[in-house]
């Protein structure tokens, strides 16, 4: 599936969230959107999601300004930010859960996408645990088995990997790049520019709810952009090939930022 955002608008209580943005999400690309607090990414993703309507413009999926509800949600899943549960039950039926769009329809592919996404995270040792015991680590990748399970074409995640230790985000980086490259479309909010620059096969910059620049990571988090957008300068060096960029000290803003 892919989903076009065009003229997308936002405005709450008298102050535009997101103005005017445009952005594209295509089958089998793990694409970043980065930015400072306040930007408007998790914003911009629950527009994507349809959870949150616009002000303005559209979201079109294949092209098409709506699809059915059901029928949305078993080609998109969507995990939110802050790995916060509300309810008591053992991981296994918190993974199920992402299954309920598909109920009915084929009861051994429940199971197995179940299976398969506890093992894809590394909870399936936590199958019987209360989800409300469990640390936030632990909730987090309990989360993203959920929104694995769904067996989406596109997958929304609102910083996931903020929780974890840093063995557990390189193994949630690798996780997200495996399912783009078996095609489906992963869009990530992500503040570890690092992550971001190493992983990622396209970068979305934002600011004050504005597409900043956008396409190769290195090309996006270079010097310039890190200084205006971030206030920082950046270690920017490779390491067995790969782009790296290491936050490094504060910089004068001289350009269009976001608060925070």
């Amino acid at each position: 599936m892919n989903i076009e955002a065009r003229g997308i608008t936002v405005e709450k209580g008298g102050s535009a969230i997101l103005s005017g943005l445009d952005l594209s999400v295509r089958p089998g690309e793990l694409l970043g959107l980065v930015g400072p607090n306040g930007a408007g990414k998790s914003t911009l993703l629950r527009v994507l999601a349809g959870i949150e309507p616009p002000t303005a413009g559209a979201v079109l999926y294949d092209g098409a300004r709506s699809v059915g509800g059901p029928a949305l949600a078993r080609r998109l899943a969507y995990l939110p930010q802050g790995g916060e549960v509300n309810w008591s039950v053992t991981v296994e039926d918190a993974v199920a859960l992402g299954r309920l769009p598909h109920r009915g329809l084929d009861t051994a592919r429940d199971a197995a996408a179940i299976a398969a996404a506890m093992a894809a995270t590394g909870v399936a040792a936590l199958k019987d645990r209360r989800i409300d015991t469990l640390s936030g680590g632990e909730r987090m990748r309990t989360l993203l088995a959920r929104a694995l399970a769904v067996e989406a074409e596109i997958l929304l995640a609102d910083e996931p990997i903020a929780a974890l230790d840093p063995a557990s985000q390189l193994d949630a980086m690798a996780l997200l790049r495996r399912l783009a490259r078996a095609g489906t479309g992963v869009v990530a909010v992500l503040h570890d520019l690092s992550l971001a620059v190493r992983w990622c096969d396209r970068l979305v910059l934002m600011a004050t709810g504005s597409v900043v620049a956008e396409g190769a990571p290195s090309a996006v988090l270079d010097a310039r952009n890190l200084a205006e957008i971030f206030g920082i300068e950046a270690l920017r060096t490779e390491w067995e090939g790969q782009p790296v960029v290491v936050p490094w000290r504060r910089a004068e803003r001289t350009g269009r930022t976001g608060p925070g």
